[in-house]
């Protein structure tokens, strides 16, 4: 961990004169539009964020949800989850580039020509609307709580955007894509009277209708924001930067 802090990241950094296309991830948009001061740090100068702690259960969670989908999939029939939740015509979708697609190094890709940006993300899954030829964009999550589990919480707008982006990388790509897309949402129990060396969960299918156009408009002012020569003012809203502030100003005392 005391790499990290000791030296700025030297790979993936905007450089203002290339012409080469700047890769952007999904996570990188949404790092943007929370705190343009923090994305600036991150992409321009290479100081990051400090690093969260990888969720292992969350993404024990999504391997096995993949390879359960991957079965019916092999198979082309419905999961019972979407004939559970009325989606008769929908299948998971097989292409070859499926793997590429789930990729966090590589994942789907679109060069974005207005800013010269390559836009990548990383999906879940997809599935197939079979009446209407239309793909519909997955993306499992998992949690613990004893409320039902929703999208009605503010802090869920990364989720709704990272769904948008997905559909909108798909289109770019000449697919045509479902405006609605679903959350497979996993909520672990609690109830349970033991732990008998497992968990149950609870799985719930969340629609959501994504609207892709805020996108490109948010790319353009990303774009703005690269290739200015200071980084922009600190967010207000940013716990990042009231801790960096918070520590300047007791340092001057």
């Amino acid at each position: 961990m005391s790499e990290y802090y000791n030296s700025r990241r030297t790979k993936n950094i905007f450089d203002p004169k290339s012409d080469e296309p700047y890769r952007i991830s999904r996570s990188k948009i949404d790092l943007f539009l929370n705190c343009p001061m923090c994305f600036y740090l991150d992409a321009r100068l290479g100081v990051g964020r400090p690093p969260g702690f990888p969720f292992a259960l969350n993404s024990a969670v999504d391997t096995l949800l993949k390879k359960e989908f991957d079965i019916h999939r092999a198979k082309k029939r419905p999961h019972p989850l979407m004939n559970g939740y009325g989606l008769k015509d929908v299948i998971p979708f097989s292409h070859e580039d499926l793997d590429i697609w789930r990729s966090n190094f590589k994942g789907i890709r679109h060069i974005h020509e207005p800013t010269n940006l390559l836009i990548t993300g990383a999906i879940d899954d997809v599935w197939l609307d079979n009446k209407t030829e239309e793909l519909i964009i997955v993306d499992y999550k998992s949690t613990s709580k004893e409320e039902k589990v929703s999208l009605d919480k503010e802090w869920q707008i990364g989720y709704k955007r990272q769904m948008e982006i997905y559909q909108w990388l798909f289109r770019q790509n000449e697919f045509k894509v479902s405006q609605t897309g679903y959350f497979v949402y996993c909520n672990g129990k609690t109830d349970r009277e033991a732990f008998d060396a497992k968990l149950e969960f609870d799985i719930d299918l969340i629609a959501y209708t994504g609207h892709d156009s805020w996108i490109d408009g948010a790319l353009v002012e990303l774009k703005k924001c690269l290739m200015a020569e200071k980084p922009p003012a600190p967010g207000d809203a940013c716990d990042y930067c009231s801790y960096r502030r918070a520590a300047r100003d007791v340092q001057k005392k």
